[in-house]
């Protein structure tokens, strides 16, 4: 039995991002995986890094302290799986804080000699679910930083054999309720085998 840390940034309820959420926790649930459902903006999780966090950012293990409950619930999950829409070619703000915040020295990330090494050694699987408003290749002509933050950056932190998936429902600006429908069940057959 796998646990996973679903982490959900979207503040509307009746958004196609909450209906993906929804989905993503049922087709876990239903394959006997023990869910985390983190809302960060049912959580009312604070995105900003204060003064005070950044001075003591390299203080491990202290540096924890102010997002301990965040990073427990991080280092007891094997699966990590995002669900978010793409704002302006990025995370929406209260997720890229949770990253800021949460994904510190010693929690996601080691420095050894100055270098960084990977320390999530525990996610063995790792999966975005996304919109966006844009085409794929607006996206791709402006780097897609949220694809190539998530299949490089997140996935170099994670356990070095861990299962990596991304999927994405661009052009959110023309899409019709069959182009939703037909991302849904794309999204949960792939949680179903994930």
């Amino acid at each position: 039995m796998t646990h996973a840390l679903i982490v959900f940034a979207h503040p509307c309820s009746e958004s196609l991002s909450s209906t993906l959420h929804k989905v993503v926790v049922e087709a876990l649930t239903a394959r006997g995986w023990t869910i985390d459902d983190l809302d960060l903006y049912a959580e009312n999780f604070s995105p900003v890094l204060t003064e005070r966090e950044r001075r003591g950012y390299h203080q491990e293990p202290t540096n924890i302290e102010p997002v301990r409950a965040y990073v427990e619930r991080l280092r007891a999950a094997e699966a990590l799986i995002l669900v978010f829409p793409v704002w302006n070619f990025g995370y929406p703000a209260i997720l890229k804080g949770f990253f800021d915040r949460v994904f510190l020295p010693g929690v996601s990330f080691k420095l050894i000699d100055g270098k960084v090494r990977p320390n999530l050694q525990n996610i063995k699987k790792l999966a975005a679910v996304t919109t966006y408003g844009g085409t794929r290749l607006r996206a791709l002509m402006a780097g897609d930083p949220p694809r190539r933050l998530v299949k490089r950056h997140l996935r170099y932190v994670c356990h070095q054999s861990a299962v990596m998936n991304y999927l994405a429902l661009y052009d959110m600006n023309r899409a019709v309720t069959e182009d939703h429908k037909r991302f849904i069940s794309k999204v949960k057959a792939s949680m179903q085998t994930f």
